[in-house]
């Protein structure tokens, strides 16, 4: 899976993982972000406003509190704001967050 340049054309994301990508649609109140993710492993345990997301391709292992749940391909996913949750990658995958936050990511300068 590629995305396509409509995605590709937006501000990249400043994400502090080595092998994330991030494309930023910003918006007033929210914030999206289309991640192209490496097999890179755990993200750790964290916790913010609410998220939503869905899976293009690939897998994500979601740990949400004290569950634990494999995505693939049409899944999707709500944390609620506050909720500790970390995310392991194992193989290539796209994604679409939506972000309570709207500060969440900022653009890479």
């Amino acid at each position: 899976m590629d995305y396509p340049d409509i995605i590709k054309q937006l501000p990249e994301a400043d994400i502090p993982f080595d092998g994330v990508k991030g494309y930023l649609l910003q918006g007033e109140h929210q914030q999206v972000v289309y991640f192209e993710i490496e097999p890179i492993g755990e993200v750790p345990a964290h916790k913010h406003g609410d998220q939503w997301g869905v899976i293009f391709e690939g897998e994500m292992e979601l740990t949400t509190g004290d569950t634990t749940r494999v995505l693939r391909k049409g899944d999707q996913y709500f944390v609620s704001a506050g909720v500790m949750h970390s995310a392991t990658f194992k193989t290539k995958t796209y994604l679409m967050d939506v972000f309570e936050d709207k500060d969440r990511y900022k653009a890479k300068l």
